[in-house]
């Protein structure tokens, strides 16, 4: 899927527009996009351009110079980091949302409502034998469990097989992937059996049409919202999400410059917050700004594990 919001041209008579390629992570993709328009109509000379293919195909695209923004559901990898340098190509990582993946089923679900992080786990492990709900627990029915689940390339892939299953990658192979979000919530809404997983912003435009489970990590029972993710009580599935952008455009184009101090402006944050997703507080968003002022590069989230704090990140190595 591609979609692109060009404004400039038809404004300024066919005038050069200023081009900046946005790609990466469905996840991140409505917040690219609504960023985009919005700047659009504040900068009408500009032209953006938005897709998505999913964080890792979205970093392979940025790391050969394609593209100037990949948006990210997860922090860049070593391996991505090794690539972009082979091709002579620094970044600058800015977090500007945070999330909570949603474990959700059909609203025909009558029987679960919460299953304990190692519920999940034994669901989801790449060993499982859980083929039923009855499997998962005794009282529930005796109904096959069609399992729905983001694609290889995603970072939400690689957040919830780490978060869950203890290595990222690591899963059972008998579930139906996308790249596509939109997918898996047409699948799980489809079928009184289905379970699936994706970001929160999914789960809030569907609300009627899926049902979410709270999940228990030791603590008692916690649904995604934006009071647990903010305060990360939603554990261990509240995450960052990330644009990266292009260094050294970002030090010589003036529009992709100004795309970047506006992804992390205030006037960005409502934007963000009606996509679903949740807005951080302003001292991150000025921790991140300096990052951009100061040129500052490299990944300050490798290390990065559930229940870090994202503003003691990105204030390190010079932010």
């Amino acid at each position: 899927m591609f979609v692109s919001v060009i404004v400039g041209a038809l404004l300024f008579g066919g005038a050069s527009a200023q081009e900046v390629r946005v790609d990466g992570s469905s996840t991140v993709y409505p917040i690219s996009l609504a960023l985009a328009e919005e700047f659009q109509i504040l900068n009408p000379r500009a032209r953006i351009t938005v897709a998505f293919s999913g964080t890792g195909a979205g970093f392979e695209k940025f790391c050969r110079g394609e593209t100037d923004v990949s948006g990210a559901s997860r922090p860049i990898k070593q391996g991505e980091i090794e690539l972009c340098a082979a091709n002579g190509i620094e970044f600058v990582e800015l977090p500007v949302a945070a999330d909570g993946l949603s474990v959700v089923v059909n609203p025909r679900n009558d029987w679960a409502t919460c299953l304990t992080l190692e519920e999940l786990h034994q669901i989801w492990r790449p060993d499982s034998t859980v083929e039923t709900w009855q499997d998962v627990r005794p009282e529930w029915p005796d109904r096959e469990i069609i399992l729905y689940g983001a694609g290889t390339d995603s970072g939400t892939f690689d957040y919830f097989t780490e978060a869950v299953n203890g290595d990222s990658g690591a899963i059972r192979t008998d579930f139906f992937p996308s790249e596509d979000d939109n997918v898996l919530v047409q699948g799980v809404a489809g079928d009184a059996g289905a379970m699936g997983f994706f970001g929160y912003a999914y789960y809030a435009e569907n609300q009627d049409r899926l049902k979410v489970l709270g999940i228990d990590s030791g603590e008692g029972c916690v649904e995604p919202s934006p009071e647990t993710i903010a305060s990360n009580t939603y554990s261990p599935l509240s995450r960052p999400l990330f644009l990266y952008f292009n260094a050294e455009r970002l030090a010589n184009d003036e529009t992709l410059r100004d795309f970047a101090l506006f992804s992390v402006s205030p006037d960005a944050q409502p934007l963000i917050a009606d996509t679903g997703y949740l807005a951080y507080p302003e001292e991150i968003y000025g921790a991140a700004e300096q990052r951009i002022r100061n040129g500052v590069t490299g990944s300050a989230f490798l290390e990065f594990e559930p229940g870090d704090s994202v503003l003691e990140a990105v204030r390190s190595n010079g932010g």
